[in-house]
């Protein structure tokens, strides 16, 4: 049989520090917690990054390219209520795979420059593509809100999408951030739009809605 080529240790480093960030949190990993995980030396592990804000930086490149992608998705056709839920779905995946960057933000973007130009061009991203579904809601026929309206729920849904995990974790933080909370997450972004809702739209978030008003 064909061995599977190993994985080059740059790689292993990235998904190494990923996950103990995402266990641990960011400030309480030290590039010789990464090395002593990994069973390498922090020699090694300097060869490729200088210091943690470049496994930082990598990191982050990736998660910008991903959630830039999903962010992108669901604006390229008109889309209806089903669409957003499951399109939100896979924006808190996105958010629960990269979640440190969202529970430590605040001490990120006020430490790192890099992030914090970037970041705020996703939120941006988050705000458009948001507006643009509500829109296309609009136009269907299966909400009903003015502009204001509109830019203000827009803003609303980015802002709940972006600190529900911070949410989560302060009002446990001794607990344990189960990836079952992302779907409440999702529930509480839906809930925003469904006063503006109408007809069959609202009765079909309604029905989504059951198994989160059942939790």
């Amino acid at each position: 049989m064909d061995r599977k080529p190993r994985r080059r240790t740059r790689e292993r480093i990235i998904e190494t520090s990923l996950r103990l960030f995402n266990d641990f949190g960011e400030p309480n990993v030290t590039t010789s917690v990464i090395a002593d995980e990994m069973d390498i030396s922090p020699g090694n592990l300097y060869y490729h990054f200088h210091n943690k804000d470049e496994i930082l930086e990598s990191i982050f490149r990736i998660f910008e390219r991903e959630i830039e992608e999903t962010l992108a998705a669901p604006t390229r056709r008109p889309a209806d209520v089903e669409d957003i839920w499951l399109f939100l779905h896979l924006l808190f995946e996105q958010i629960w795979k990269y979640r440190f960057f969202y529970r430590d933000l605040n001490d990120l973007l006020t430490r790192n420059r890099v992030l914090e130009v970037h970041f705020q061009q996703i939120l941006a991203h988050k705000v458009r593509t948001a507006t643009t579904l509500c829109e296309a809601l609009v136009s269907a026929g299966s909400m009903r809100a003015g502009s204001g309206e509109l830019r203000a729920l827009a803003t609303n849904m980015a802002c709940v999408a972006t600190y529900w995990l911070s949410f989560e974790y302060a009002r446990d933080p001794r607990g344990k951030l189960e990836r079952g909370r992302i779907g409440r997450g999702v529930y509480q972004v839906m809930a925003m739009i469904s006063p503006f809702l109408v007809g069959e739209a609202k009765n079909l978030l309604e029905r989504l809605s059951q198994e989160y008003l059942r939790a």
